[in-house]
Protein backbone atom coordinates (compact mmCIF):
# COMPACT_ATOMS: atom_id res chain seq x y z
CA UNK A 1 0.00 0.00 0.00
CA UNK A 2 2.84 2.41 0.83
CA UNK A 3 4.47 1.73 -2.53
CA UNK A 4 1.17 2.40 -4.32
CA UNK A 5 0.66 5.64 -2.39
CA UNK A 6 4.15 6.84 -3.26
CA UNK A 7 3.79 6.01 -6.97
CA UNK A 8 0.44 7.79 -7.19
CA UNK A 9 1.83 10.84 -5.36
CA UNK A 10 4.87 10.99 -7.68
CA UNK A 11 2.67 10.83 -10.78
CA UNK A 12 0.43 13.62 -9.48
CA UNK A 13 3.45 15.76 -8.60
CA UNK A 14 4.97 15.17 -12.03
CA UNK A 15 1.76 16.51 -13.60
CA UNK A 16 0.92 19.35 -11.23
CA UNK A 17 4.30 20.81 -10.24
CA UNK A 18 5.27 21.97 -13.78
CA UNK A 19 1.83 23.55 -14.20
CA UNK A 20 2.20 25.41 -10.91
CA UNK A 21 5.82 26.38 -11.54
CA UNK A 22 5.21 27.86 -14.98
CA UNK A 23 1.79 29.28 -14.02
CA UNK A 24 0.25 28.32 -17.37
CA UNK A 25 -3.44 28.99 -16.88
CA UNK A 26 -4.96 26.83 -19.70
CA UNK A 27 -3.12 23.73 -18.42
CA UNK A 28 -4.14 24.52 -14.84
CA UNK A 29 -7.77 25.05 -15.89
CA UNK A 30 -7.86 21.69 -17.67
CA UNK A 31 -6.36 19.94 -14.64
CA UNK A 32 -8.95 21.65 -12.42
CA UNK A 33 -11.74 20.47 -14.74
CA UNK A 34 -10.53 16.87 -14.58
CA UNK A 35 -10.30 16.85 -10.79
CA UNK A 36 -13.65 18.62 -10.47
CA UNK A 37 -15.35 16.05 -12.71
CA UNK A 38 -13.89 13.22 -10.65
CA UNK A 39 -14.93 14.87 -7.37
CA UNK A 40 -18.44 15.51 -8.69
CA UNK A 41 -18.84 11.89 -9.71
CA UNK A 42 -17.70 10.75 -6.27
CA UNK A 43 -20.09 13.19 -4.61
CA UNK A 44 -23.14 11.81 -6.40
CA UNK A 45 -22.04 8.26 -5.54
CA UNK A 46 -21.77 9.20 -1.85
CA UNK A 47 -25.34 10.50 -1.98
CA UNK A 48 -26.49 7.36 -3.81
CA UNK A 49 -27.64 9.25 -6.88
CA UNK A 50 -29.02 6.86 -9.54
CA UNK A 51 -27.12 8.66 -12.35
CA UNK A 52 -23.82 9.92 -10.91
CA UNK A 53 -22.02 10.13 -14.26
CA UNK A 54 -24.75 12.20 -15.90
CA UNK A 55 -25.04 14.65 -12.99
CA UNK A 56 -21.27 14.95 -12.72
CA UNK A 57 -21.08 15.78 -16.43
CA UNK A 58 -23.72 18.52 -16.07
CA UNK A 59 -21.94 20.13 -13.11
CA UNK A 60 -18.60 19.88 -14.93
CA UNK A 61 -20.18 21.68 -17.87
CA UNK A 62 -21.29 24.45 -15.49
CA UNK A 63 -17.76 24.72 -14.09
CA UNK A 64 -16.40 24.85 -17.66
CA UNK A 65 -18.73 27.76 -18.48
CA UNK A 66 -17.53 29.62 -15.38
CA UNK A 67 -13.87 28.99 -16.26
CA UNK A 68 -13.90 29.97 -19.90
CA UNK A 69 -17.01 32.05 -20.57
CA UNK A 70 -17.77 33.93 -17.34
CA UNK A 71 -15.61 36.53 -15.67
CA UNK A 72 -14.39 35.34 -12.27
CA UNK A 73 -15.52 38.51 -10.44
CA UNK A 74 -19.12 37.81 -11.44
CA UNK A 75 -19.14 34.48 -9.56
CA UNK A 76 -17.36 35.67 -6.41
CA UNK A 77 -20.67 36.02 -4.49
CA UNK A 78 -20.57 32.22 -4.65
CA UNK A 79 -17.94 32.38 -1.88
CA UNK A 80 -20.40 34.08 0.46
CA UNK A 81 -23.04 31.46 -0.33
CA UNK A 82 -20.57 28.62 0.33
CA UNK A 83 -19.54 30.05 3.70
CA UNK A 84 -23.19 30.43 4.68
CA UNK A 85 -24.01 26.88 3.58
CA UNK A 86 -21.27 25.46 5.78
CA UNK A 87 -22.36 27.58 8.73
CA UNK A 88 -26.10 26.90 8.57
CA UNK A 89 -26.36 23.46 6.93
CA UNK A 90 -23.24 21.31 7.02
CA UNK A 91 -21.97 22.13 10.52
CA UNK A 92 -25.37 21.36 12.12
CA UNK A 93 -25.50 18.09 10.17
CA UNK A 94 -22.55 16.80 12.20
CA UNK A 95 -24.77 16.85 15.28
CA UNK A 96 -28.20 16.30 13.77
CA UNK A 97 -27.23 13.59 11.31
CA UNK A 98 -27.99 13.15 7.60
CA UNK A 99 -31.41 12.67 6.01
CA UNK A 100 -32.49 9.28 4.60
CA UNK A 101 -30.95 8.48 1.21
CA UNK A 102 -34.32 8.19 -0.53
CA UNK A 103 -35.64 11.54 0.73
CA UNK A 104 -35.97 14.89 -1.03
CA UNK A 105 -33.89 16.39 1.79
CA UNK A 106 -31.01 14.15 0.74
CA UNK A 107 -31.24 15.32 -2.87
CA UNK A 108 -31.28 18.92 -1.68
CA UNK A 109 -28.25 18.27 0.55
CA UNK A 110 -26.51 16.66 -2.43
CA UNK A 111 -27.07 19.79 -4.52
CA UNK A 112 -25.83 22.12 -1.77
CA UNK A 113 -22.70 20.02 -1.20
CA UNK A 114 -22.02 20.03 -4.94
CA UNK A 115 -22.42 23.80 -4.87
CA UNK A 116 -19.80 23.98 -2.12
CA UNK A 117 -17.45 21.81 -4.20
CA UNK A 118 -18.01 24.13 -7.15
CA UNK A 119 -17.20 27.12 -4.93
CA UNK A 120 -14.02 25.38 -3.78
CA UNK A 121 -12.77 24.86 -7.33
CA UNK A 122 -13.74 28.36 -8.42
CA UNK A 123 -11.72 29.65 -5.48
CA UNK A 124 -8.77 27.44 -6.46
CA UNK A 125 -8.74 28.96 -9.94
CA UNK A 126 -9.25 32.47 -8.57
CA UNK A 127 -6.35 32.18 -6.12
CA UNK A 128 -4.14 30.57 -8.77
CA UNK A 129 -4.66 33.63 -10.95
CA UNK A 130 -3.44 35.72 -8.04
CA UNK A 131 -0.30 33.54 -8.11
CA UNK A 132 0.46 29.81 -7.79
CA UNK A 133 2.43 30.51 -4.61
CA UNK A 134 -0.52 32.38 -3.11
CA UNK A 135 -2.78 29.40 -3.79
CA UNK A 136 -0.29 26.97 -2.29
CA UNK A 137 0.11 29.16 0.81
CA UNK A 138 -3.65 28.91 1.43
CA UNK A 139 -3.77 25.17 0.84
CA UNK A 140 -0.74 24.74 3.11
CA UNK A 141 -2.86 25.90 6.07
CA UNK A 142 -5.02 22.80 5.67
CA UNK A 143 -2.07 20.48 5.03
CA UNK A 144 -0.18 21.72 8.10
CA UNK A 145 -3.32 21.42 10.23
CA UNK A 146 -3.82 17.84 9.04
CA UNK A 147 -0.21 16.80 9.65
CA UNK A 148 -0.10 18.56 13.03
CA UNK A 149 -3.37 16.93 14.07
CA UNK A 150 -2.10 13.49 13.05
CA UNK A 151 1.07 13.62 15.14
CA UNK A 152 -0.58 15.41 18.07
CA UNK A 153 -3.40 12.90 18.09
CA UNK A 154 -0.98 9.99 17.97
CA UNK A 155 1.06 11.37 20.84
CA UNK A 156 -1.53 12.98 23.08
CA UNK A 157 -4.99 12.02 21.85
CA UNK A 158 -7.30 11.08 24.72
CA UNK A 159 -10.63 12.83 24.14
CA UNK A 160 -12.55 11.85 21.00
CA UNK A 161 -13.61 14.73 18.76
CA UNK A 162 -16.49 12.99 16.96
CA UNK A 163 -16.51 9.30 17.96
CA UNK A 164 -19.59 8.36 15.95
CA UNK A 165 -18.26 9.95 12.75
CA UNK A 166 -14.48 9.58 12.86
CA UNK A 167 -13.27 7.66 15.93
CA UNK A 168 -9.61 8.32 15.17
CA UNK A 169 -9.84 12.09 15.63
CA UNK A 170 -9.26 13.73 19.01
CA UNK A 171 -9.53 17.19 20.52
CA UNK A 172 -5.83 17.06 21.32
CA UNK A 173 -5.09 16.38 17.66
CA UNK A 174 -7.26 19.29 16.54
CA UNK A 175 -5.56 21.67 18.98
CA UNK A 176 -2.13 20.41 17.91
CA UNK A 177 -2.98 21.04 14.27
CA UNK A 178 -4.19 24.54 15.11
CA UNK A 179 -0.99 25.37 17.02
CA UNK A 180 1.13 24.00 14.18
CA UNK A 181 -0.69 26.27 11.73
CA UNK A 182 -0.21 29.35 13.91
CA UNK A 183 3.52 28.72 14.45
CA UNK A 184 4.37 27.88 10.84
CA UNK A 185 2.13 30.60 9.40
CA UNK A 186 3.75 33.18 11.69
CA UNK A 187 7.18 32.03 10.52
CA UNK A 188 6.06 32.35 6.89
CA UNK A 189 4.53 35.79 7.44
CA UNK A 190 7.73 37.12 9.00
CA UNK A 191 10.18 35.48 6.60
CA UNK A 192 12.03 37.08 3.71
CA UNK A 193 10.31 36.79 0.34
CA UNK A 194 6.89 36.04 1.84
CA UNK A 195 5.14 38.91 0.06
CA UNK A 196 3.23 36.59 -2.28
CA UNK A 197 1.74 34.47 0.49
CA UNK A 198 -1.67 34.57 2.09
CA UNK A 199 -0.08 34.59 5.55
CA UNK A 200 1.94 37.73 4.84
CA UNK A 201 -1.03 39.64 3.44
CA UNK A 202 -3.21 38.57 6.36
CA UNK A 203 -0.68 39.78 8.94
CA UNK A 204 0.29 42.99 7.12
CA UNK A 205 -3.35 44.09 6.66
CA UNK A 206 -5.04 42.93 9.88
CA UNK A 207 -2.21 42.46 12.38
CA UNK A 208 -1.74 39.56 14.76
CA UNK A 209 -5.31 39.59 16.09
CA UNK A 210 -6.84 39.22 12.64
CA UNK A 211 -4.09 36.76 11.70
CA UNK A 212 -4.88 34.42 14.60
CA UNK A 213 -8.64 34.85 14.22
CA UNK A 214 -8.81 34.04 10.50
CA UNK A 215 -6.42 31.09 10.73
CA UNK A 216 -8.39 29.69 13.67
CA UNK A 217 -11.60 29.79 11.66
CA UNK A 218 -9.83 28.19 8.66
CA UNK A 219 -8.48 25.35 10.78
CA UNK A 220 -11.93 24.77 12.32
CA UNK A 221 -13.45 24.77 8.83
CA UNK A 222 -10.92 22.19 7.64
CA UNK A 223 -11.87 19.87 10.51
CA UNK A 224 -15.57 20.29 9.70
CA UNK A 225 -14.95 19.54 6.02
CA UNK A 226 -13.08 16.35 6.89
CA UNK A 227 -15.76 15.22 9.35
CA UNK A 228 -18.63 15.92 6.98
CA UNK A 229 -17.16 13.78 4.22
CA UNK A 230 -16.46 11.03 6.77
CA UNK A 231 -20.12 11.24 7.77
CA UNK A 232 -21.17 10.84 4.13
CA UNK A 233 -18.89 7.83 3.66
CA UNK A 234 -20.12 6.20 6.86
CA UNK A 235 -23.75 6.55 5.74
CA UNK A 236 -22.92 5.21 2.27
CA UNK A 237 -20.93 2.29 3.73
CA UNK A 238 -17.80 3.33 1.82
CA UNK A 239 -14.25 3.43 3.16
CA UNK A 240 -13.11 5.87 0.45
CA UNK A 241 -15.00 8.16 -1.91
CA UNK A 242 -13.54 6.07 -4.80
CA UNK A 243 -10.34 4.33 -5.82
CA UNK A 244 -9.43 6.82 -8.56
CA UNK A 245 -6.17 7.64 -6.74
CA UNK A 246 -4.65 4.24 -5.87
CA UNK A 247 -3.41 4.20 -2.31
CA UNK A 248 -5.07 7.53 -1.54
CA UNK A 249 -8.74 6.79 -2.14
CA UNK A 250 -10.65 9.34 -4.17
CA UNK A 251 -10.40 13.01 -5.06
CA UNK A 252 -12.83 14.01 -2.30
CA UNK A 253 -10.71 12.11 0.22
CA UNK A 254 -7.82 14.42 -0.69
CA UNK A 255 -9.75 17.70 -0.79
CA UNK A 256 -12.53 17.22 1.80
CA UNK A 257 -10.89 19.61 4.28
CA UNK A 258 -10.23 22.14 1.50
CA UNK A 259 -13.86 22.35 0.38
CA UNK A 260 -15.03 24.75 3.13
CA UNK A 261 -11.65 26.49 3.49
CA UNK A 262 -10.93 27.66 -0.07
CA UNK A 263 -14.10 29.77 -0.57
CA UNK A 264 -13.56 31.27 2.90
CA UNK A 265 -9.92 32.11 2.09
CA UNK A 266 -10.90 33.62 -1.27
CA UNK A 267 -13.51 35.76 0.46
CA UNK A 268 -10.95 36.90 3.05
CA UNK A 269 -8.56 37.68 0.19
CA UNK A 270 -11.15 40.00 -1.35
CA UNK A 271 -11.51 41.80 1.98
CA UNK A 272 -7.74 42.03 2.31
CA UNK A 273 -7.47 43.58 -1.14
CA UNK A 274 -10.12 46.12 -0.22
CA UNK A 275 -8.48 46.99 3.12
Amino acid sequence: MLKTRVITALILLAILLPILYFGYFPAFAMAALVFFAAGAWECFRLFKSPRPTLWAALWTLAFCVILFFTGMPSVRPLYVLCVLLWAVRFVPALGLGLPPVESFANRLLNATYMLSILGCFVAIVDLFQRSPLYLLSVMAVVWVADIGAYFSGKGFGRHKLAPTISPGKSWEGAVGGWLAVLVISAAVAMSMGAGETFQYHLYSRWGWLGFVGVLTVMVAASVVGDLFESQLKRRAGMKDSSNLLPGHGGVLDRIDALIPVLPLAALVDLWLAAA
